[in-house]
């Protein structure tokens, strides 16, 4: 049977998932997603939107990113082309985790994919030209529950391969995180800028 290897990160909830590989003369064939097996990993399951995200050009940033409560979303990265180092933050204020991030590089040879639990911003940057990456969403896009802070937040010291040189004007115009109001829960959720 074609299984998936789930590898608990520093971030409470987050996982890296590696497939196992089915060769033969007509190529590989892998399991990219099964509701039970992720279930027995305490992942949310559910699959309410899927994103893919083209990006030609080297170092090109996408993030932070994430949506308060009830909106929260639990996100499954793929990159199926290229390859990304993503960063993920813990940004629940009941997890054992709280305030702390992870990087993982995703690349398309491996064929892993990441986790990010409900409640987590993530974040990456293309580590490769023509990188293209897949999300499965537990959540659909909500615009008033959507928020981001910059990527360079010296409150976290991120630890970058490279300084991006593509991102967005929005990106670049995210603040930075301000923790008192940026609550999972969402209830003291007061960030001026949600764009």
């Amino acid at each position: 049977m074609v299984t998936m290897k789930f590898r608990g990160l520093g971030v409470a909830g987050a996982w890296l998932i590696e497939p196992e590989l089915v060769s033969d003369e007509r190529g590989v064939f892998r399991r990219h997603f099964c509701s039970d097996e992720f279930a027995a990993h305490g992942i949310v399951a559910r699959v309410m939107q899927g994103n893919v995200s083209e990006n030609p050009h080297l170092h090109t940033l996408r993030g932070f990113h994430y949506q308060l409560a009830p909106h929260a979303e639990g996100k499954t990265i793929s990159c199926f082309s290229g390859a990304i180092y993503d960063i993920v933050v813990d940004l629940r204020p009941e997890s054992k985790s709280f305030l702390q991030w992870i990087a993982v590089t995703l690349d398309a040879k491996d064929r892993s994919s990441l986790y990010v639990p409900l409640g987590c911003a993530n974040a990456y940057l293309t580590i490769a030209p023509d990188t293209v990456v897949h999300y499965y969403m537990s959540e659909r896009y909500t615009p008033g529950s959507y928020l981001g802070f910059r990527y360079n937040d010296p409150a976290f010291k991120f630890v970058w391969p490279t300084e991006p040189r593509v991102i967005s004007e929005k990106d670049r115009n995210l603040p930075h995180f301000d923790r008192p109001r940026s609550c999972a829960d969402g209830q003291d959720a007061n960030i001026s800028d949600r764009r």
